[in-house]
């Protein structure tokens, strides 16, 4: 009896696998199809964009439109999901999969607590990615006017993006500006090495909009010294909210060169500080 059970159970678990397997083939199938579809229609926007004469201009722009938010990104996505590792490796992702800017600070405490010692170090929360919040950069980029909550873009960690993200505004307009990206950690996740914190977060600073290496869209462009960045943030939670104390773990990673999402060159020396908030009177 126990035999024929045992049968029985592993035919079905060999049917559960062939059927997840047929699925997950027909998943990607369709994944590669719809870039090389993409490309495709780059490739006649290209094309036509002779075809036009001064019309060719306008053709030329849908052509760039395609290629940037379109064709590019599938491409990336298609790439990094065989390339690019799915675990922690100290990068956050953008939301084409390629590898965006390094993690290099880590927190203990209550959001509510986060939320306290920026405000009082002088930091202000951003606004959220919408139509509205996003056509706003744009015409406060553009004119040059000051824009505090500007909204920063979304990179990835554990699967999913920031939970919140803080700025600092410099020279009154949202071109340049110091932020922090902040993602929860998940319940009994442990850093590289076994220690336990409660969120990772990414800090760099921009210094002008422009176009990614990568993937031709418009972005910001970072400092390639992310450590200045990550140490201006540490220093103004000490210097701005009292009962901040901060530990670091030197060498948490190797020191290394690279670069981010947007094709910009980033370089780290591989410390991480924690910064504990917990002595923080949440308000």
């Amino acid at each position: 009896m126990r035999a024929a059970e045992r049968s029985v159970d592993s035919a079905a678990s060999a049917r559960t696998r062939r059927r997840w397997s047929i699925g997950a083939a027909v998943d990607q199938f369709f994944f590669v199809f719809a870039g090389l579809a993409a490309i495709w229609l780059a490739y006649l926007g290209f094309t036509q964009t002779f075809a036009f004469g001064w019309w060719g201009i306008a053709v030329g722009v849908v052509f760039w439109l395609l290629l940037a938010y379109l064709v590019l990104p599938r491409l990336h996505r298609i790439l990094t999901a065989i390339y690019v590792p799915d675990y922690f490796i100290g990068r956050a992702r953008t939301s084409d999969g390629l590898l965006g800017d390094p993690i290099n600070l880590a927190f203990m405490g209550e959001e509510e607590r986060i939320h306290s010692a920026l405000a009082e170090a002088g930091w202000v929360r951003a606004d959220p990615v919408t139509l509205r919040s996003s056509w706003r950069i744009v015409t406060s980029t553009l004119g040059r006017r000051s824009y505090d909550e500007a909204p920063v873009s979304p990179l990835f960690l554990f699967g999913r993006p920031q939970d919140f993200a803080y700025q600092q505004e410099v020279d009154g307009s949202p071109e340049k500006r110091h932020h922090v990206r902040f993602w929860r950690c998940p319940d009994g996740w442990l850093l590289p090495g076994g220690r336990r914190v409660d969120w990772l977060a990414a800090g760099t600073f921009d210094t002008a909009v422009g176009l990614s290496l990568f993937t031709l869209q418009v972005t910001h462009r970072i400092d390639a010294d992310t450590d200045i960045e990550r140490d201006h943030i540490v220093a103004s939670l000490r210097a701005g909210a009292p009962g901040v104390a901060v530990d670091v773990i030197r060498d948490f990673s190797s020191g290394y060169h690279a670069r981010n999402g947007g094709g910009d060159s980033i370089r780290t020396d591989g410390d991480l500080p924690v910064v504990d908030v917990r002595g923080v009177i949440a308000r």
